[in-house]
């Protein structure tokens, strides 16, 4: 047993010094478009709008460094994809992939059963849906922004403290 986790340990030696050495889409975990930015943490305290995008089973906390002008620049400044719906371009369709192809061809809106709600709120507060759309809201650095897909129900991640 001390062996195998002796051999276990040297090839992590081996291994780590490795991965620094992807590039952002060589390090895209698998599901994840390539290219796109990797960033897995909430901002720091009083920096950057923090973004939480839930997805069912997938969820994603992220950091939009600086002062984004509007919750989409959030999305796209914390690493995340946008596909707007074609026939009303001032909404989300789809966020990093979700939902397929398959699944909503974003052409029209989709259903209240399946669309991506967005929500604000403090840190560590509660979730707060937006009465604003993602192009026209101005989110403040050190808040929250939320993602949600399904029938309007808020993000199952809290807001982080």
């Amino acid at each position: 047993m001390k062996r195998h986790r002796n051999s276990l340990l040297a090839a992590g030696l081996v291994l780590a010094p490795l991965a620094s050495l992807m590039t952002p889409a060589q390090a895209t975990p698998v599901g994840e478009p390539a290219g796109a930015t990797q960033r897995a943490a909430a901002c720091p305290r009083g920096t950057g709008v923090s973004v939480v995008v839930d997805f069912g089973a997938w969820h994603k906390i992220s950091c939009a460094p600086g002062d984004p002008v509007s919750g989409a620049a959030a999305l796209r400044g914390a690493g995340f994809t946008l596909t707007m719906v074609q026939r009303f371009p001032g909404a989300i369709c789809r966020i990093n992939g979700r939902p397929t192809v398959a699944q909503d061809a974003c052409v029209v809106m989709p259903p209240a059963t399946r669309y991506w709600s967005y929500w604000h709120a403090v840190r560590g507060g509660k979730w707060t849906y937006s009465t604003l759309g993602p192009g026209s809201y101005n989110p403040k650095p050190g808040t929250v922004e939320g993602w949600s897909y399904g029938a309007g129900t808020p993000p199952t991640p809290a807001p982080p403290a």
